[in-house]
């Protein structure tokens, strides 16, 4: 049988590695498999085939609606009129809820997640007895595995 785990890379894996060495399972019949980071950066911009699910306009659109109403109704009392004034107002919005959605995205989300150091995660994969996946399992589990799938062999 064969268990397949993720975990973070921390001082757990090599815990659980160890636990599971003395419990008999032979270090041949562990395999720990390193994830390899993205080296290039996220795209800000989507694609007609890809999408990250983050709306860049969603702040603007809600600015356009606020100041247009804004500028509509100090419209009423300067030269150009409340359409004008509006639509500029609408303009304004949504140039400047744009660019702090964007200021967000690039800048303060990028700091976040350098900040944070993720780094990828690494699979285990242990060969092992039937009679042992019971025990193999709780071991990962109790060394914060983020997931644990087990294959029978045939």
């Amino acid at each position: 049988m064969q268990i397949f785990s993720t975990f973070e890379s921390t001082s757990y894996l090599e815990m659980a590695i160890s636990m599971l060495e003395k419990k008999g399972i032979k270090k041949e019949r562990i395999y720990a498999v390193p994830l390899d980071n993205r080296t290039e950066e996220r795209k800000v911009f989507d694609t007609l085939h890809r999408s990250d699910g983050i709306s860049l306009i969603d702040i603007g659109a809600a600015l356009a609606t606020a100041f247009s109403v804004i500028g509509a109704s100090i419209g009423f009392n300067l030269s150009w009129g409340p359409i004008y004034w509006g639509l500029i107002g609408a303009f304004v919005g949504f140039v400047l809820g744009f660019a702090i959605r964007l200021f967000i995205e690039l800048i303060v989300k990028k700091k976040r997640r350098l900040l944070k150091g993720k780094h990828s995660d690494i699979i285990l994969i242990i060969d092992c007895e039937e009679s042992q996946a019971e025990f193999v399992e709780d071991v990962l589990w109790n060394h914060f595995a983020l997931g644990v799938a087990k294959v029978r062999k045939k």
